[in-house]
């Protein structure tokens, strides 16, 4: 079952970091921790290679930019628990590794391609992000547009990820078996 409650209809935040093209997200824990799942361990060693202060500035709502590929590698859970326990709600690139997409739309986080969003956006940039549109505004005033995840994959991240839904599916309740 998800720890992570669905995210709200719009994410208002900033951005948080901008990563670019073919981004092992191995690396925000650094390869020597991505067997642990404590998440206090995990918060502690997150993005300490890029900005020792990221767990210490980021804040619910913000989201993490990235270029083509994002994702690539193995897809291990923990660098993206590391995320989720900083206050990461979304992940908007120009593209993601399939595996990563798979892994991470499964436990619920929304994942959103949008074209050209990392020439874009600058770091700490405010932005407000539909995430069912596909849409990002900027502070600045750009708005950017992207592919919208299609229904069932709104309905995964709606119900916190693949386990709640199947779960809602397949109550008794549902199914009218209860008395």
């Amino acid at each position: 079952m998800s720890a992570y409650p669905p995210p709200p209809d719009i994410i208002d935040g900033r951005v948080a970091w901008i990563f670019g093209d073919d981004f092992d997200i191995d690396l925000v824990v650094g390869v020597s921790n991505i067997k642990s799942y404590d998440p206090d361990h995990l918060r502690s060693v997150c993005m300490q290679a890029y900005d020792p202060g990221f767990v210490d500035r980021v804040r619910p709502g913000d989201i993490i930019v990235g270029g083509r590929n994002f994702g690539y590698g193995h897809p291990h859970y923990p660098p993206m628990v590391a995320l989720r326990n900083a206050g990461i709600t979304a992940i908007v690139a120009e593209s993601f590794s399939p595996g990563f997409w798979r892994g991470e739309t499964f436990n619920g986080m929304p994942l959103i391609t949008i074209p050209g969003v990392s020439s874009a956006v600058a770091l700490d940039d405010t932005v407000s992000l539909d995430w069912r549109a596909a849409h990002l505004r900027t502070g600045r005033g750009a708005d950017l547009v992207g592919h919208a995840p299609n229904p069932r994959t709104v309905a995964i991240i709606e119900a916190g990820g693949s386990y709640e839904l199947l779960l809602a599916e397949h109550s008794p309740v549902r199914q009218g078996l209860t008395q």
